[in-house]
């Protein structure tokens, strides 16, 4: 076992004499020491609740014959943070998880983890962790919060983004705006719709490293625990078989994780995530095998944004292994792959089928033949670029128009607001990227502003930064090369025309080469937003999006 090397032979008396501090007995040293990483805080409603979902997986390893050890990770809210400078920290918060994590887990000897994050970062943080250290591990999420209600109707905290808008606009009521917030997140769990949260958690089971369910049983449901005792039995029978993630996270893995992003239009920061799990997992995931995959791959499952079902609708259809199983009539997906279960892919969703088929459409009456994302170049953005296709009005597909230059997401809240975004726009939020940023924020403030004053099928907003997997619009985030890097984004003036063409997979702006060029020699980089601290070291680290914003 890995832990014999703090707590084996004459040479580790002292340190057996530690643990029997903490009041651990020789019968439980002799066992394997599984690690439970639990993400839990006061912080997040994604993980208020994870003490009850890391006592449960505690349980499991020791029913199974091991010793859990449980130390913290941290947790950054996207919600609280967003549209302030906690932005930032977000996804710089990611990298420091994963090296806690991997320090941990390596220093102290785990023959194994548990895994228990469920909001944004922290879920792709402990995969990319698992990856790196590579010893039998299990994800175990918290599990999605239930849909608000009011009014008779289903709402999510991107319905309260939403209305600050229209309460701006006078379109509603202080006391709508009040009775909103109050009901729109009713407990505990990752927010309602496939936004970023959701997304991870489900692709992580399509990936096999959950187990089925994990990313659709409600967090506040009694199905959760007992799935996180299974999940502390199940780490101890990998350890037993010597089964490791990079077994599980193998190159055809992340193409069926993909392929089910696509089949239920997942948050667009998937896209930067599953590129840095990989990258872990020695993986090179370019970024065009995001668009090959939509092609190919139909939009079954409309969730919130896209649509109005949530994850609890979702589960109730099926969830993802159903989903799988429709996708794999197809042909979509590889099932021979194993899974944290000790079982591969097809034995796991051998049984599944849809139960709701308005939730789950069938292969013959999907809502489009193709995916949910969609990558687009051209010489605004060289690298690429990322949309949620399924949450773009038809009309807006295809757009031209007048790029509106701001420098800050601060500064285009405030024009948004102020009313100086007119119909046929093109929103340039710039700067915003991993240096940048620092720490590409998401811009769920900007975008639902525009949905929220019916500005969603008229204008565009294009970043270097990302959208919040909550948003949906004509939103282009991910531009790369971003502008702190001299891309050309950087490069642009108000008024320059802007031709967005997302069936075609085109993003450009109408200028030649050689005025480009001539742009390029009179750009000067801008003094870092921020000199010191945890994100400057990121900014200075930190590569393009389109690599996964990995640290070099």
């Amino acid at each position: 076992m890995i832990s014999d090397r703090v707590k084996k032979g004459v040479m580790r008396a002292p340190h057996r004499s530690l643990f029997y501090a903490m009041g651990y007995t020789k019968e439980e040293l002799a066992r394997p020491l599984i690690g439970i990483v639990n993400a839990q805080n006061d912080i997040i409603p994604g993980h208020i609740h994870l003490d009850t979902i890391a006592q449960a997986a505690k349980l499991g390893v020791a029913m199974a014959g091991g010793t859990p050890i449980e130390f913290p990770a941290i947790g950054v809210c996207d919600g609280i943070v967003m549209g302030h400078i906690g932005m930032k920290y977000s996804l710089a918060s990611r990298e420091l998880i994963a090296d806690s994590i991997e320090a941990m887990a390596i220093a102290h000897g785990f023959d194994g983890l548990v895994l228990i994050p469920n909001c944004d970062k922290i879920v792709p943080a402990m995969l990319m962790a698992a990856a790196r250290i590579n010893i039998p591990a299990v994800v175990i999420s918290g599990g999605p919060m239930f849909a608000g209600r009011y009014k008779g109707k289903d709402i999510d905290l991107n319905t309260c983004f939403e209305k600050v808008a229209e309460f701006t606009s006078g379109k509603i009521s202080e006391k709508e705006l009040e009775e909103v917030e109050q009901q729109a997140c009713p407990g505990c769990g990752s927010c309602s719709g496939i936004f970023t949260a959701n997304s991870m958690n489900c692709l992580t089971e399509a990936l096999g490293m959950g187990l089925p369910g994990n990313g659709t049983i409600p967090a506040s449901s009694g199905a959760r625990i007992g799935l996180a005792k299974k999940a502390g039995m199940q780490v101890m029978e990998m350890v037993k078989q010597d089964i490791k993630p990079r077994d599980i996270m193998t190159r055809e893995a992340f193409e069926n994780a993909i392929t089910v992003d696509m089949g239920m239009a997942g948050s667009t920061n998937t896209v930067l995530h599953l590129p840095a799990i990989a990258h872990e997992a020695g993986i090179k995931l370019e970024l065009d095998i995001f668009d090959k995959i939509s092609q190919r791959t139909p939009y079954l499952a409309k969730l919130a944004p896209s649509g109005h079902y949530h994850v609890q609708d979702f589960h109730e259809a099926g969830g993802i292994s159903a989903l799988m199983k429709e996708l794999s009539r197809k042909g979509l997906l590889n099932l021979d792959l194993m899974t944290v279960t000790g079982k591969t892919i097809g034995e796991n969703i051998a049984d599944a089928e849809i139960k709701n088929t308005d939730v789950i459409h069938p292969l013959e009456n999907p809502y489009r033949e193709t995916g949910g994302l969609a990558i687009l170049r051209g010489n605004l953005a060289p690298k690429g670029a990322v949309v949620k296709e399924a949450a773009v009005a038809q009309e807006m597909l295809y757009h031209e128009g007048p790029a509106r230059i701001y420098n800050s997401e601060e500064e285009v809240t405030e024009a948004i607001f102020s009313g100086k975004i007119q119909k046929g726009d093109v929103v340039v939020i710039r700067y915003e990227g991993p240096k940048g940023g620092p720490g590409m924020r998401e811009m769920l403030s900007p975008t639902s502003a525009i949905a929220g004053m019916g500005l969603d099928k008229d204008v565009a907003l294009i970043t270097d930064g990302r959208f919040s997997g909550a948003t949906r619009g004509a939103s282009i985030g991910h531009i790369s090369p971003e502008a702190m890097e001299g891309g050309p984004i950087g490069l642009l003036q108000d008024g320059d025309i802007i031709r967005i063409d997302i069936n075609n997979r085109k993003i450009e702006v109408l200028l030649s080469d050689e005025e480009l060029a001539r742009r390029k020699t009179s750009w000067q980089q801008p003094e870092p937003k921020v000199k010191t601290g945890y994100l400057s070291r990121y900014a200075r680290l930190v590569t393009s999006a389109n690599t996964g914003a990995v640290l070099k």
